[in-house]
């Protein structure tokens, strides 16, 4: 049986081991030449033991029954039908690369960035690499309360020395050196017990080098429900508070930049003549619904923070698929349980999805490989129920090059690779990226 995937990271990967182990023929696609998604082009680059998983991934790469193709996209390069007439299964593994928007006034102007451009730009993603980011300011803000919002915290006081241990893109590199911020602010529309953050990154920031983080007392002052919602939380909770409260009693440092996390207050407008001069923000309250749920309501009063740069960070949202049944209102496939269903509810034989383009933008890597089982779970069991596609055509690697000539191969990849290592080295970096398409495809066919 012959499965295709389409997404390289790490759903796209977990899923094509357990499917080669299954006894499948797994073709594996990406939109761009090189593989691993988000471990490559998401993950803070001051972060590499994270990138490390990529290790059992080319462990999956060597399997006999594996093909690579990079730098082909579904819906440009080849069809959904193309697919099902040529794989018993289609698995859609692409992630969620769009992002949310703040949905207020202002939000166009120069200055205003999307967390999922900015994240992309300094991991050198080849559709990223032009985006123009101004830090001549003094002060940026970081609208989210998640592990992205600290990463983008973290990375822009970074110091020269930190950055240039990395792979961070040279041209971010040249940028974050020349920033002139003092100061980072964090915007959480609901408090500390609500906030989304791991331990360990919210740690981090306490670890910074030339940044002292500062938390206002007033805003661990807990509302009854989430006094309520503290006590009953896991330990994650109970843990990123304690650590909270412990920056609120920390004296500065002195550092010469500041990360403040600032809670209960929603970005309501942007402000400026062309480009963003300052936020608008409504404090909130917290109060609990009629379903339990506790909820970020205005108080009615507001706060005005000049600021020359903002980024959002509010969750990730996917691209439709052209024929490929979607959710706009959740930005995800529809599926249940992995398996894709039309707008009437019907499963699709032979059609599945998995990752973030299934259940949403959360949980940490190690999480597609659950996720990755469930799948694959409904796929065996389709097979042995005879509920997979009849493909009536071979997927030939001739019918990939036909639709995309420059496709990449695994042995493509393997030249990047060594051409980014072998340019870190000389730095004593891990790589050096390739940013550039036409580059990256270069590289992969000299050999």
């Amino acid at each position: 049986m012959r499965a295709a995937i389409i997404g390289a990271g790490p759903s796209g990967f977990y899923t094509t081991g357990m499917l080669l182990n299954a006894g499948f023929a797994v073709d594996l696609f990406d939109v761009l030449p090189t593989p691993y998604g988000l471990v490559r082009a998401g993950v803070a680059p001051d972060h590499p033991k994270i990138k490390l998983v990529t290790r059992v991934f080319d462990k999956t790469a060597k399997h006999a029954d594996f093909r690579f193709f990079g730098g082909v996209e579904l819906g440009r390069d080849i069809t959904r039908e193309e697919l099902l007439g040529r794989y018993h299964a289609v698995v859609y593994a692409m992630g969620t690369s769009d992002d949310n928007r703040l949905g207020i006034p202002g939000e166009e102007l120069a200055g205003s960035h999307a967390a999922t451009q900015f994240v992309a730009w300094y991991n050198g993603h080849p559709h990223h690499t032009d985006h123009e980011y101004d830090l001549s300011v003094q002060r940026a803000v970081v609208v989210g309360n998640g592990n992205v919002a600290i990463d983008v915290a973290r990375m822009l006081v970074l110091t020269d020395d930190e950055l240039r241990a990395t792979d961070t893109a040279d041209h971010a590199i040249e940028v974050l050196e020349a920033s002139a911020l003092e100061e980072v602010v964090l915007l959480g529309r609901r408090g500390p017990v609500q906030a989304a953050f791991t331990n360990p990154e919210l740690r981090e920031l306490g670890e910074l080098t030339r940044a002292d983080v500062i938390v206002d007392p007033a805003d661990l002052e807990l509302d009854a429900a989430s006094q309520a919602m503290l006590a009953q939380a896991d330990v994650t909770v109970t843990r990123n508070v304690d650590i909270l409260r412990g920056y609120a009693a920390r004296e500065p440092r002195g550092h010469p930049q500041r990360v403040a996390l600032r809670f209960l207050r929603s970005p309501v407008a942007l402000l400026g003549d062309g480009r963003v001069e300052a936020v608008r923000v409504a404090v909130n309250r917290i109060e609990a619904s009629a379903d339990g749920r506790l909820q970020a309501i205005p108080t009615g009063e507001e706060e005005e923070l000049a600021c020359g740069l903002v980024i959002r960070s509010i969750g990730y949202r996917g691209v439709e698929i052209p024929g490929v049944p979607f959710d706009p209102r959740r930005g995800l496939i529809r599926n249940l349980g992995g398996r894709v269903v039309g707008e009437s509810g019907a499963e699709l034989a032979g059609e599945y999805a998995v990752g973030w383009i299934k259940r949403g933008p959360s949980g940490v890597i190690g999480t597609n490989k659950k996720d990755a089982a469930d799948t694959v779970a409904r796929v065996l069991e389709d097979r042995d129920a005879g509920g997979l596609g009849a493909p009536e055509l071979e997927p030939s690697e001739e019918w990939v090059l036909a639709r995309a000539p420059d496709a990449v191969s695994w042995s493509g990849w393997a030249n990047i690779d060594a051409h980014e290592t072998g340019s870190g080295a000389a730095q004593g970096r891990p790589r050096v990226k390739l940013v550039r398409t036409a580059e990256l495809h270069d590289v992969a066919r000299r050999h």
